[in-house]
């Protein structure tokens, strides 16, 4: 028990110690074409916050489960198969040619935490179990709110992931592939010695 808080400790110090020293806005954006544009990231976010409050407030989880049917070929095909993508592509065609894009990979990774989520809800609704149901809806929901307001979780679990992974298996002979918004490597100590 002892070893997984010290963990945990570890690891929030490497974050918050990058965040405090402003490295590190957002988790992973560049101007890189092969990104997806924030206006389409923040559509995201807000069709998920507004949909599931709209949910919860009228006791519909029929929304619920239209909000899971829009991110699975998300999740499993890519942007390319992603309803929310094409939309966001033709609504915010003009804001998207300049704006800054967060990396493929990682919204990818966020909608995933959100369609685990929401297809638990989905089995909750239906085994009757409307509680459970709501509060895994009502999780995407404050995931996507805090991310609107400036702290994105699924970006730290990305981060914490891929950290993660990094120490445990390496990549002998390349580069951390963990780097800040500036595309700075993170300082040596977060890779294992």
């Amino acid at each position: 028990m002892t070893s997984l808080i010290r963990l945990f400790f570890d690891l929030s110090d490497d974050v918050f110690s990058i965040m405090r020293n402003k490295k590190m806005k957002t988790m992973s954006t560049s101007t890189s074409p092969s990104g997806i544009p924030l206006p389409i990231v923040k559509f995201n976010r807000w069709l998920l916050l507004g949909s599931i409050s709209t949910a919860i407030v009228i006791q519909q989880p029929i929304i619920t489960s239209i909000l899971f049917v829009l991110l699975f070929p998300a999740v499993v095909f890519g942007r390319k198969a992603s309803p929310i993508f094409i939309v966001g592509s033709k609504l915010f065609a003009e804001k998207n040619r300049t704006a800054t894009t967060e990396d493929a990979g990682l919204m990818r990774f966020n909608n995933s935490i959100a369609l685990i989520l929401l297809g638990a809800a989905q089995i909750a609704f239906i085994a009757g179990a409307s509680i459970a149901g709501w509060i895994f809806s009502g999780i995407v929901a404050v995931a996507a709110a805090v991310a609107l307001s400036g702290f994105c979780f699924g970006c730290f679990l990305y981060y914490q992931f891929n950290l993660q992974r990094y120490k445990l298996f390496g990549q002998a002979g390349k580069k951390c592939d963990l780097a800040d918004a500036g595309g700075n490597e993170l300082p040596s100590q977060s890779r294992p010695g």
